[in-house]
């Protein structure tokens, strides 16, 4: 078999061959609608899909919120109640604490004195004295 490319013209024919599977195999993996390419816009796909999915979601949410505007008084004293802070008349308001369960209090020994890093602070408790 190797008497077969011992003439010249073998030698370009199999240079040649070689090159155009080079070409071929770059243009497959690397090239427009290679499989790189391809697979980067499937991730893209993906991605976008995603977004939809919550931008959906938020529509939906927004749409029955909508609904609940037009044909309810309920959403309305809710909003007015949350947004605008209106109470109805001989009724307490009582505002609950947002501080997360992982809050950890510190808590200062008042023996011990401490700079607090505010110097005006304790002009005010001098003077209140």
């Amino acid at each position: 078999m190797l008497e077969v490319f011992k003439t010249t013209s073998s030698k370009v024919i199999l240079v040649l061959a070689i090159i155009a599977i080079a070409m071929l195999q770059y243009n497959f993996w690397f090239g427009e609608g290679g499989y790189f390419p391809h697979q980067a816009l499937l991730q893209q796909i993906q991605q976008e899909a995603e977004v939809n999915n919550e931008l959906k979601e938020r529509n939906r949410i927004l749409a029955a919120e909508v609904y609940d505007l037009k044909n309810g008084t309920e959403a309305i004293e809710e909003h007015a109640r949350l947004d605008l802070g209106l109470i109805k008349p001989h009724e307490t308001f009582v505002q609950m604490s947002t501080v997360s369960t992982n809050y950890k209090p510190i808590y200062l020994d008042p023996s011990l004195k401490q700079d607090t890093g505010n110097e005006d602070e304790g002009a005010l408790t001098e003077d209140a004295h």
